[in-house]
């Protein structure tokens, strides 16, 4: 249809403060740089996506430098002309021109979906099987910070009625005192909610095996990535010797990831990502690979404003799977957002923006205020 046509993409990069440092096992943020995709049609529909990498390049290896550059230069001319509903078929042509870049890539496809919806007027999630549920239980991520900032943080947000369970960022210290400081914190919370622990694949495999035991013991529930992502075969054998589940990221980008995974039993939970998947299409395949193992999955979360919030929403909602969760607590991080209205938290709980596209209406004097 001519009217969904691509009749121009523009890219701007953004930098918005946090409400306080956000520590990582090799870095502490107290800034969220994103990639702002703006997309429209040639009939006149405006789609918007983004593109976040927590902290900077470390994680996966893209920044927002670079995915501008490549959005830009190489998947943008690609792209005009295109049939926005026409997704996986674009998606396609783009992987044919850039290998990998997925960071980049969900942000093209974001806008894609966000077109496609607002063109005929119906939410992301009509276009992605329709609502499994209306809102999603959000665990908040805690940083690496000391026993004493993190539990006052998890005792604040208990109090305030908005989150039961946590996850707590480690790596970033000695191991014994590392465990030592989560290990505190799970105890001093005890039955009040649920600690669970994020290591980035900061440790190998005998330091995860003499450590995570201890984590165990103290009422840690779960365990996110504690050894490179390479490393299936550890992640194998450590979540044979623990009783509380461990959660497979670094070692989960691809549906081939998925099917490795499940072949080798090497994960309980799968942390799905709409932007290490490579967009919200990826995301369901990954998905339903994991459905079709009986392999439980969460949302995970880059830390995006409400723009990839909104879209990771819209996906984590339409897939049945999800059924632990998930952590799309970005805009409740953020001191500024880039959008008109937030989205609505509840309960414990992100509700689903029902609008057309995304369901998101980008804020032109935030975006022009903290653009680069």
């Amino acid at each position: 249809m001519a009217e969904l046509s691509v009749a121009s993409v523009r890219t701007v990069v953004v930098d918005l403060p946090l409400r306080r440092p956000h520590r990582f096992k090799s870095m502490s943020a107290t800034r969220q740089s994103y990639l702002v995709v703006r997309l429209r049609t040639e009939g006149g529909a405006e789609g918007v996506g983004e593109a976040v990498v927590p902290g900077g390049p470390w994680w996966g290896g893209e920044s927002v430098e670079s995915m501008k550059v490549m959005v830009d230069e190489y998947l943008a001319p690609q792209l005009t002309g295109a049939d926005v509903s026409r997704v996986d078929l674009v998606m396609d042509r783009l992987d044919r021109v850039a290998a990998r870049n997925s960071f980049a890539k969900a942000a093209v496809e974001m806008a894609m979906f966000d077109a496609w919806g607002r063109a005929l007027g119906v939410p992301v999630y009509q276009l992605l099987g329709g609502l499994y549920r209306e809102s999603i239980p959000v665990t908040w991520a805690l940083g690496a910070d000391d026993s004493e900032v993190v539990f006052a943080e998890a005792e604040e947000k208990l109090s305030s009625g908005l989150h039961s369970s946590f996850k707590l960022k480690m790596g970033a210290l000695d191991p014994a005192a590392d465990t030592a400081r989560v290990a505190s914190v799970a105890r001093a919370l005890g039955d009040k909610a649920s600690v669970r622990v994020d290591l980035n694949a900061a440790w190998d495999e005998p330091t995860s095996a003499r450590w995570l035991p201890v984590l165990e013991e103290a009422g840690v529930d779960l365990v996110e990535q504690p050894v490179p992502g390479w490393n299936v075969d550890a992640l194998r054998r450590l979540a044979a010797r623990l009783t509380i589940p461990v959660m497979a990221d670094e070692s989960l980008l691809t549906p081939h990831d998925a099917l490795r995974l499940v072949g080798q039993e090497a994960a309980d939970i799968f942390s799905l990502k709409v932007h290490k998947h490579g967009g919200l299409s990826a995301t369901r395949r990954v998905a339903a690979v994991a459905e079709a193992a009986g392999v439980p999955c969460h949302g995970g979360s880059s830390i995006e404003s409400s723009i990839g919030t909104a879209a990771a929403a819209h996906a984590y909602a339409a897939i049945r799977g999800v059924t632990f969760g998930c952590e799309l607590f970005g805009p409740l991080l953020l001191a500024e957002d880039l959008v008109t209205e937030p989205l609505t938290y509840a309960d414990g709980a992100l509700r689903v923006p029902s609008g057309p596209g995304l369901g998101v209406t980008l804020d032109e004097e935030k975006l022009a205020r903290f653009a680069r």
